[in-house]
């Protein structure tokens, strides 16, 4: 019998029909002679709202509580699919993180997983049981509770199907599969037929929500495909995969946006060796996520060190660079809030030139204005206002021809 591994979203176990729903197609999926195993995250809005009660009892709660109040809205979700299961007349039992064997290390909130004991999932698989596990979550060695961040069921359902050896893993969502782009931004973004690891990993780091990065990175680093589809229908959905020498004819894959970014710059400081690592290992003792980073041609003996950060984080970078500041005498440091990254993604850049002239040129012509660049072997990022940010996107979106975009058709190349 094959092995299936499915994980279900938040917004598909939404409400008792929805989680009905969930458990007929779980079920439908065993009785075509399937093994599975499906891994359920928190209601939708349920993790949200812990947060915020937690942040009415505590303005800074501890992290360790955080993860025991968290993992509570998996659990609940994952017991009620196995009831409604049951109710169906199929076997299901609930387990949570810690029942299925996943181990991580002792990092609160930001957990990774570090080994995976699936005894009894396996033998509870072998006693005919379709095995529901609560995602998002783990067990320390000293067995305390903990969580994989935002998205952290995507990484538990491709951990167990790497551990568990299975035949497919199916990440069930609310949308068809990986678009060209938001359809919220470009109403004629396109379903993707297929995407290399490396694009989607691209993606999800620059903003995309389909994907936790970490699950694409697990999924790579273990070989495991994926299919991310649709739980209210039965249309094909996107496969993720090993790149083949057929997807590089794709220049541009897909675009992403971030929003509500921050643009952090430490204005003429000295460029000596060793500078720049105080500035990031600075950020980095706040557990301040830098995105970007731009240096200028020095000058003078002098220059500028510019980065990205979540908006969010904005003070606490401030607080905590001021004093650098003064020590390795930049003349300031400047931060501007409202603005957005917009990135383009494909493994075709590799073999095809034009793509940065073609972006800019577009940008350009829609009198939008490029802040910063950076750039990777497969992606290239600008950040943008906020306020251009949809228009930039559709204006791109249109210029590489996305909307008429499947697998097995180029984007036409400029003539040189």
């Amino acid at each position: 019998m094959r092995l299936i591994v499915q994980k279900y979203g938040g917004t598909s176990v939404g409400s008792a029909e929805r989680i009905r729903n969930v458990a007929q197609r779980i079920v439908q999926t065993q009785r075509e002679d399937c093994r599975v195993v499906a891994v359920i995250s928190a209601m939708a809005g349920v993790t949200d709202n812990l947060i915020k009660l937690a942040g009415e009892m505590s303005a800074d709660p501890a992290k360790r509580e955080l993860d025991v109040l968290l993992a509570t809205g998996e659990r609940a979700a994952s017991s009620l699919v196995a009831m409604a299961i049951n109710a169906l007349g199929a076997k299901s039992v609930s387990l949570s993180g810690a029942d299925a064997g996943i181990l991580t290390d002792s990092v609160h909130t930001r957990a990774r997983i570090s080994n995976i004991s699936a005894k009894q999932i396996q033998a509870l698989l072998a006693e005919g049981y379709i095995v529901i596990v609560a995602g998002f979550q783990g067990q320390t060695a000293e067995g305390e509770t903990t969580t994989l961040g935002r998205g952290g069921s995507d990484l538990t359902a491709i951990a167990l199907a790497g551990a568990l050896n299975a035949d497919a893993c199916q990440i069930f969502t609310d949308v068809d599969g990986v678009f060209t782009c938001d359809p919220k931004i470009v109403s004629k973004a396109e379903k993707l037929g297929e995407v290399a690891y490396d694009e989607l990993l691209e993606m999800a780091g620059a903003g995309s929500k389909v994907m936790q990065s970490r699950a694409v990175e697990f999924a790579k680093k273990f070989g495991v495909e994926f299919e991310v589809r649709s739980s209210l229908n039965d249309k094909p959905g996107t496969v993720a995969k090993e790149e083949t020498p057929s997807m590089e004819d794709v220049v541009i894959r897909g675009i992403s946006v971030d929003r509500k970014q921050a643009k952090v710059t430490v204005d003429d400081v000295r460029d000596e060796p060793g500078i720049a690592g105080r500035i990031f290992s600075t950020i980095a003792r706040g557990n301040i996520v830098v995105d970007m980073i731009v240096q200028s041609v020095s000058e003078h003996g002098t220059t500028d060190v510019s980065f990205t950060i979540h908006e969010s984080d904005v003070d606490a970078a401030k607080n905590m660079l001021g004093p650098l500041i003064k020590e390795v005498h930049a003349a300031g440091l400047i931060t501007k809030s409202g603005v957005a990254k917009l990135s383009v993604v494909g493994i075709g850049m590799r073999s095809h030139s034009g793509v940065a002239a073609r972006l800019f040129e577009c940008l350009g012509k829609g009198g939008i204005n490029i802040q910063l660049i950076s750039t990777s072997e497969i992606k290239i990022a600008v950040v943008v206002d906020e306020k251009d940010i949809d228009r930039a996107t559709q204006l791109v979106h249109a210029e590489f021809g996305l909307a008429r975009l499947s697998p097995t058709t180029p984007v036409p190349r400029p003539v040189e």
